[in-house]
């Protein structure tokens, strides 16, 4: 176990009111604390922040709820707020939720709001918040959030009164306030249906938006914990790393999101920009759609993961900036089966599995797009790897616009990679039958029913057991071929203070503009 691993954490809250000490998460990754540069100094007010991201095209929205890139998550994150979100463990942290309390049975948990208010100046309100969750949670919708709220029965919960909301859940839920930190749980104003500008509770507030282009939003001077330091801040799209590299040492942007390891290395120490990278934050992978030939019958998924040189895919898509997986996600983080023994590329028993599965001389189309970094380099080095098993890899390199959206349903194996998150949010939003970013249709009663048993266990080693039975049947047949995780890459110009060293990706202190300043 490397050192970035043996940096877990456990996070105790103690729930005001309750009898008990709740162990509410454990987390991966980098320990909380140290959250901004050490040179940082004295914060400066004032200036305008320009932020380079990879976008999403003509159809962006400001819709918070239906963030799913990671422009998407900062320009929410800028505008809007969560109940909770979580920390660089991985842990929940309240946010605009002060505190929360579950009942002995684990099956009611009241939530206290803290004082906040949205930018008209309505204050943020229990109505605010059921209403928020019971439009995620519209069997008519597809938002992500809304497997991670599934356990929550929304007619029955209530607003006790406007400061105080009672979540009655279908069943006990020992690790709820993860539900509240969820990707895309955010709180908008009550029968809010536009988002053309929108009204948040955030640090900064909407000034203009074109979708595919930028967002620029100017400081709340209102917030609850307290105004920015930046006086406006805007998000620019730049489709690729070399713009965003370019823009940066032109003097056009400040902060470019996501280089690749050979970009990094290429600036890096040389004075003109400051690189951060941030170890491990990004799961890299595969997946294979378990619904459908070839990759319904379990012994071709076996086959491919045996085909897998997660070294040679490392170096090669990533230049070695990160570390290998073992088709599982959140290494080193709470649940994850570290006893399993690592998988390594055996092409003779790959044939045999084939063989067996009557798919010799199988050819595949492996859908991959340039929406992400090594995404595309990955592809080609497993495609030459297949083949030495006998397997024909045909890529087919789609559209980085439009790539998450064709790839949730459309196809059969395509390249998918994940930024961080508690191993038991990931089950809820993307490995049960009702998940709606369920990208392998990884479909099974049995399995719903484990990861039930496991939420409703008080017992953290009983539930423990239960996550464990769950990640050895994911790395048996399941179908995430999770060959690497990544180090995560941003840049700034030196003048720019305060950005995280240690967040990883999605966490409440990446992308946080409200905590950085322009020396």
């Amino acid at each position: 176990m490397n050192d970035r691993q043996t940096g877990l954490a456990r996070r105790t809250l103690l729930i005001a009111g309750s009898a008990t000490t709740l162990a509410l998460a454990t987390g991966c990754g980098t320990p909380e604390g140290g959250a901004s540069d050490a040179k940082a100094g004295t914060p400066k007010p004032g200036g305008r922040l320009r932020a380079a991201f990879a976008g999403g095209g003509a159809a962006e929205t400001l819709d918070p709820q239906a963030a799913n890139l990671f422009v998407d998550a900062a320009r929410a994150k800028a505008l809007f707020d969560k109940l909770a979100d979580f920390g660089a463990d991985l842990a929940p942290v309240p946010r605009l939720a002060e505190r929360w309390e579950p009942n002995e049975t684990l099956d009611t948990w009241r939530i206290t709001l803290r004082k906040a208010a949205f930018h008209d100046g309505r204050p943020v309100t229990s109505e605010d918040v059921l209403y928020s969750y019971r439009r995620i949670a519209d069997p008519k919708g597809t938002f992500r959030a809304k497997a991670s709220l599934e356990p929550i029965d929304l007619t029955a919960s209530r607003a006790v009164d406007a400061t105080t909301v009672e979540f009655r859940l279908k069943r006990p839920y020992a690790e709820f306030p993860n539900a509240l930190a969820a990707f895309g749980a955010y709180i908008v104003p009550k029968d809010t249906t536009t988002f053309d500008r929108p009204v948040g509770s955030g640090p900064f507030r909407f000034v203009s938006f074109k979708p595919g282009s930028s967002l620029l939003v100017r400081r709340n001077e209102a917030y609850w914990e307290g105004a920015p330091h930046l006086e406006e801040l805007e998000f620019v799209i730049a489709a690729e790393e070399s713009a965003r590299v370019s823009a940066l040492l032109g003097g056009q942007v400040e902060y470019a999101h996501e280089l690749t390891p050979a970009g990094a290395r290429a600036h890096e120490g040389k004075g003109r920009i400051e690189v951060v990278r941030l170890p491990g934050s990004a799961m890299q992978g595969f997946v294979m759609k378990t619904d459908r030939p070839p990759f319904d019958d379990k012994r071709v998924r076996q086959a491919f993961f045996l085909i897998a040189d997660r070294e040679e895919l490392l170096d090669g898509a990533l230049s070695g900036a990160g570390e290998i997986g073992n088709d599982l996600f959140g290494k080193g983080c709470r649940y994850y089966a570290a006893d399993l023994p690592q998988r390594t590329q055996d092409l003779e028993r790959a044939r045999a599995l084939l063989k067996e599965a009557g798919a010799e001389g199988l050819k595949v189309t492996l859908d991959t797009a340039p929406a992400a970094t090594g995404f595309v380099e990955a592809a080609g080095i497993f495609k030459e790897q297949a083949a030495k098993a006998g397997v024909t890899v045909e890529v087919k390199v789609g559209n980085k616009d439009t790539y998450w959206k064709d790839i949730l349903s459309g196809g059969t194996f395509a390249s998918y990679r994940s930024g961080a998150m508690p191993i038991e949010s990931h089950v809820s939003q993307r490995l049960l039958t009702g998940s709606t970013t369920n990208a392998t249709k990884w479909q099974h009663k049995d399995f719903d029913d484990l990861y039930q048993q496991a939420q409703s266990t008080r017992d953290e080693k009983e539930r423990t057991a239960l996550h464990e039975r769950m990640q050895r049947r994911l790395h048996d047949e399941g179908g995430f071929l999770i060959w690497g995780f990544a180090d995560w890459i941003v840049a700034t110009s030196p003048k720019v203070r305060g950005v995280s060293k240690t967040a990883p990706a999605n966490t409440l202190d990446w992308a946080r503009f409200d905590k950085t300043w322009l020396a």
